[in-house]
């Protein structure tokens, strides 16, 4: 893919300390903090390294990159990383995806209290999951499956939702056999909607009574207990969306998802059109009208404020395992899955792929051998060199 011409970089650059000026009272220290990195990311302000190509010695100064989880430019390594560690658990069988996604509703309530609503989303979804297609009249078996959170719709509005990817089928309770869906379908999502709203309705009721909300401004109100019960009436009658995607390949076409879902950020450079006075334009897919593309202009302090809406609380893990494949349980499932698997015929059953290695080195854009680094540089190195440079370019 080509490089952005721009970045989301540069507008932060140029209209960033405008924002914080305007926007500081309103502006949590986790934002400040990625406002600041986004600005430096790849600057000579965070340092660098001289790199060398070992075939015909070409050196180049590279600058740090910030490493942040909201930076565009930074999650390209995480992803290939991350990747390559989940290789030895992808199953020879085709895989599901599903969505959970919160009402618009919701979005105000979740924002003043994301840690503990955006955790709510996870747990709700994933016990909504498990417990779906335990019942022996939908699967009966045993599942595991991988969750994302991502927060953000294509216009940037706050839109919370949870990927989840999923093996196509599981462990029968007994551990004796796996056992497939019906080919082409996984669980039923009307059960699903019903199950999701019916657990997330009962345990943010349950959050109410323990004073574990919070309530300020236009949503001061619902701190009155009716008030609240109403509001929570009003989201039961609503039709709650879990969307279930086409079934897709093995391995190979479950790092292809991944890497589309996992590392993603609000906004990534490549959509960025425009930057002029003082207006942010970028394109846009429109799921509700037959996912056509548009194009959005928006101010300078309307798209960083949009950005900044999709911060996630400090620690916050957005990726997440459960069931089979948690933690605590895939050291022991994923080889008896593959045992179980290799004794029954499983529809489109694909070799698994090797383990993906994490490069070490990279073209030289001179000759193409392999660049290393050579040697690290702090920023006052950097700016020592680039002033004896330019001092050498002067008199020369």
């Amino acid at each position: 893919m080509n490089r952005p011409t721009l970045e989301v970089a540069d507008i932060i650059r140029s209209a960033g300390n405008r924002f914080i000026n305007r926007h500081r009272n309103h502006l949590s220290w986790p934002q400040l903090k990625v406002l600041h990195a986004i600005r430096n990311c790849r600057t000579a302000a965070l340092g660098g390294h001289l790199d060398r190509c070992l075939r015909c010695g070409r050196q180049a100064i590279s600058y740090n990159s910030c490493r942040n989880r909201h930076c565009p430019k930074c999650q390209t390594n995480k992803r290939d990383q991350w990747l390559a560690q989940r290789m030895q658990d992808l199953l020879p069988i085709p895989y599901f995806h599903l969505v959970f996604t919160l009402p618009h509703d919701l979005s105000g309530l979740v924002l003043q209290n994301k840690k503990v609503l955006y955790d709510l989303l996870f747990r709700t979804s994933a016990e909504t999951l498990l417990e779906v297609a335990a019942d022996p009249a939908h699967l009966g078996a045993r599942i595991g499956f991988l969750s994302v959170l991502h927060t953000w719709g294509q216009n940037l509005m706050h839109h919370p939702h949870v990927h989840c990817v999923i093996p196509a089928g599981g462990v029968a309770a007994d551990g004796s056999r796996w056992i497939h869906p019906r080919p082409g379908f996984f669980l039923p999502v009307r059960v699903l909607s019903k199950v999701f709203r019916g657990k997330f309705h009962a345990a943010l009721k349950n959050l109410f009574r323990r004073q574990k909300l919070q309530f300020h401004g236009l949503l001061a109100s619902l701190a009155e207990p009716k008030m609240f019960a109403k509001f929570l009436r009003q989201l039961f009658r609503q039709e709650w969306v879990v969307y279930a995607k086409r079934p897709f390949g093995g391995p190979e076409h479950v790092l292809h998802y991944l890497a589309r879902y996992t590392h993603r950020v609000a906004i990534s450079n490549h959509r960025l059109l425009a930057f002029e006075d003082d207006q942010v334009t970028f394109r846009w897919k429109d799921y509700a009208h037959g996912n056509k593309k548009r194009k959005m202009t928006l101010s300078t302090d309307e798209f960083l404020r949009r950005f900044l809406l999709h911060i996630l609380p400090r620690g916050f893990t957005r990726i997440r395992h459960f069931g089979i494949l948690a933690s605590r349980s895939r050291s022991d499932f994923v080889p008896l899955c593959r045992q179980l698997l290799a004794h029954t015929s499983a529809p489109s059953s694909p070799t698994p792929v090797a383990r993906m290695p994490v490069p070490t080195s990279w073209a030289c854009p001179s000759c193409g051998g392999p660049m290393t680094i050579s040697e690290r540089l702090t920023p006052q190195q950097i700016l020592l060199r680039s002033a004896d440079r330019k001092s050498f370019d002067d008199t020369s």
